[in-house]
């Protein structure tokens, strides 16, 4: 079956994108099937799958701008900088109100210095910091350069504040909750996330889950041509 295209999954709550990956592959009988840019499992919103030859122009949605609407949890911490981890409050942390969290968001926009989350799948010395971390070992992380390209907060109520924000590639929400409970001095953590956008793809096009769990041919009506994945 010569099949090839992009297919826009609004992913579920509880999905790695490899399950999203496996599924579309089972379903469509395509061997040829991948991602352009992972979601984590806690994580919902757009991933774009590609089938077929649309697989070798992946890159340039993995290398290009994405939008998230991020959830930060303010006055704890977690050892996963996200919900994953096990919630440690702060101690004496208050409400620093409104205009301070605000100015302290904006205050991240532009080109940064981003020290990735010890959870993460970068590799120091050859192995992934999240396998090393979960071994108990000592997680050597160096700080990498990235840009936020916007970020605007859009609702406080604390201990909770939502923000979107489009950010270059290798940007880390995760990172970005924390670094934002650390200037605001109470700790900090991603308790939800949403990706709106990769590039000028809009999650408002994708399908969810009640149609990839139906049959395979409503699901290749929805394919984008890799000309028109612009």
């Amino acid at each position: 079956m010569d099949v090839s295209g992009f297919l826009l999954v609004d992913k579920p709550a509880g999905w790695t994108s490899h399950d999203v990956v496996a599924h579309i592959r089972r379903m469509s009988g395509i061997k040829k099937v991948g991602h352009g840019g992972t979601l984590d499992p806690m994580a919902t919103g757009l991933l774009v799958i590609g089938l077929g030859s649309a697989t070798k122009q992946l890159e340039r949605f993995v290398q290009g701008d994405k939008t998230y609407v991020a959830e930060v949890t303010l006055g704890a911490t977690t050892a996963t900088d996200d919900a994953e981890g096990t919630v440690e409050p702060t101690a004496g942390a208050t409400d620093p109100g409104r205009p301070a969290a605000e100015a302290a968001l904006e205050g991240f926009a532009g080109d940064i210095e981003q020290l990735p989350p010890t959870y993460s799948a970068i590799k120091t010395g050859g192995k992934k910091a999240y396998a090393e971390a979960r071994q108990g070992r000592t997680v050597e992380r160096q700080p990498r350069s990235v840009t936020i390209r916007s970020v605007e907060l859009l609702d406080y109520a604390w201990p909770e504040a939502r923000f979107r924000t489009t950010v270059s590639k290798g940007t880390y929400i995760r990172a970005l909750a924390r670094d934002l409970g650390e200037r605001l001095g109470t700790g900090g953590y991603l308790s939800g996330l949403r990706r709106e956008k990769v590039g000028d793809l809009d999650v408002r096009d994708a399908v969810g889950a009640d149609v990839i769990d139906g049959p395979w041919y409503v699901l290749e009506r929805r394919l984008t041509k890799p000309e028109q994945a612009v």
